[in-house]
């Protein structure tokens, strides 16, 4: 059942998950008002987002413990909407793209992520590591040196707190005795209100102003199948990376799910489209949260903070944040592939370095991961096309009887039409097949062109062994038992 969940996942970490839950809070601020600056809006549409997003993902989403909100991913792909058509297309291309991802559930694409290999995966956390530090680097540009002397406390408390006291998140603690010092020192850094107004009201229900015609479907579906898109895979890889750190499954189908009623949700709050965040969900894993309540606790404590005590939040300086944030780039970043590369196969860094470098270059999570399953397929039917043996003796009668074993498909198919010697005299030709398969009509044309070859030097051709699998393809596509199809192939 989509709402089911169990009393693990809600109290099972209480103390834990509330206080991951506002660590993520704290991190989660600076982040929605600066992915609404890139969308165009203003930042109540980001915040209002995350906190609508995380709230409802709690109770719906498949996965406990992983945080979605507002994210630099989907941002990117509002800018053009935002800027032609205004803010209410895009509340209308949110909703659009939650009921998108509801049906994706339904039809159980989470599913796909079987065909998604570990070292595509590997590079994805990889690159987005390298993102997340990099979009720190503007808050350590051009500034004074009290910023890094600041940062550099703040990672020191993070990684050092730990050996004095493991129950309250270092995280939590690098933010607070930060601003503290901010504050006695007066010095003059970078601070959370600087980067935008926060909002003082709670949000309202708002259905999105635009004329309810197929003109408007027309508009805003390009761009609800892009988020959809880019955001079920951002989420459902996030998801699989939670479940290894977490050592726990999670429903990748009910995800699809919960990440549609969210996104519904978030537009008729006046918020823009989110997808699970993995630099959130580490900071959540690492501060000790683990359940759902952590993902609700977030949303709250988001909430409540920017409408009540929101001049408080504003103080805190950016380099807390930004020390939290290395922390958790540091943390995502697989320091074991550095080591691997000369473990693993060729084939396999390929895959894992191409997907880094296209998610950098690009900043496209979906470019990444498509290229990198790409590559790891056209791998994988390389290698798959090598494991097919041929071999053949000669019988009584003028008789040659062909052995074939293993895979025939497209990548074999030219392997397999090179093993027949169609100029040797013989009065039979035998193949057996019944250790082989047969995948595709590439292999059935390719079995089709050899009888009709050696039928044509006037070879009787006998073919034995074919599964039901095999034995159905050949019946529904081959032709060389179908005088009228080889008169029509043979240009007859």
């Amino acid at each position: 059942m989509l709402f089911s969940s169990t009393r693990q996942d809600w109290l099972g970490n209480v103390r834990g998950d509330l206080l991951a839950g506002l660590v993520v809070a704290l991190a989660l601020i600076p982040e929605a008002i600066a992915f609404s600056i890139i969308a165009g809006v203003d930042p109540r549409v980001g915040l209002y987002a995350s906190f609508c997003i995380a709230v409802i993902i709690s109770i719906v989403g498949g996965r406990p413990g992983m945080i979605s909100a507002a994210t630099g991913a989907m941002a990117l792909l509002m800018v053009t909407l935002v800027r032609e058509h205004g803010l209410e297309y895009l509340l209308a291309a949110t909703i659009l793209t939650g009921v998108l991802q509801i049906v994706a559930g339904y039809i159980k694409l989470g599913a796909l992520m079987r065909f998604v290999s570990r070292s595509v995966v590997t590079g994805f956390v990889n690159a987005l590591a390298i993102l997340i530090f990099m979009a720190q680097l503007p808050e350590l540009t051009n500034v004074t040196w009290h910023v890094y002397a600041m940062t550099a406390a703040g990672l020191g408390i993070i990684y050092l707190f730990p050996y004095i006291n493991k129950t309250i998140p270092s995280p939590l603690v690098c933010i607070l005795v930060l601003t503290g010092v901010a504050l006695l020192l007066d010095l003059d850094i970078r601070t959370v209100s600087d980067m935008g107004q926060l909002p003082d009201t709670l949000p309202i229900f708002l259905w999105p102003d635009v004329p309810l015609n197929l003109e408007t479907l027309w508009i805003i579906l390009p761009y609800s199948a892009a988020l959809a898109v880019v955001g079920l895979l951002e989420s459902l890889m996030t998801a699989t990376i939670v479940d290894d750190l977490t050592d726990t499954k999670s429903d990748k189908n009910r995800e699809c799910k919960g990440q549609g009623i969210a996104n519904i949700g978030a537009g008729l709050l006046g918020g823009m489209a989110g997808c699970a965040m993995i630099g959130q969900s580490i900071i959540n894993i690492k501060s000790g949260g683990r359940g759902r309540l952590s993902t609700l606790s977030a949303g709250v404590f988001l909430l409540l903070m920017i409408v009540f005590i929101g001049d408080w939040l504003g103080v805190i300086p950016m380099a807390a944040l930004v020390a939290v944030m290395i922390m958790v780039s540091i943390g995502t970043f697989s320091w074991e592939s550095i080591t691997n590369l000369k473990k693993h196969p060729m084939s396999t860094n390929v895959v894992m370095l191409a997907t880094v470098v296209v998610v950098v270059a690009t900043h496209n999570l979906a470019y990444g991961v498509f290229v990198g399953v790409l590559i790891a397929s056209l791998n994988f039917a390389n290698k798959v096309g090598k494991f097919l043996y041929i071999k053949s003796e000669k019988e009584a009668g003028n008789t040659r009887r062909y052995h074939v074993v293993g895979q025939v498909f497209f990548s074999s198919a030219e392997y397999f039409s090179s093993s027949f010697d169609l100029k040797e005299d013989l009065d039979k030709v035998i193949i057996d097949v019944s250790r082989a398969h047969f995948w595709d009509i590439t292999s059935v044309a390719a079995l089709d062109m050899i009888v009709i070859k050696f039928r044509r030097e006037g070879i009787e051709v006998e073919i034995l062994g074919l599964n039901e699998a095999s034995a159905t393809l050949v019946d529904r596509y081959g032709v060389h038992d179908k005088p009228e199809a080889i008169e029509k192939l043979m240009g007859h």
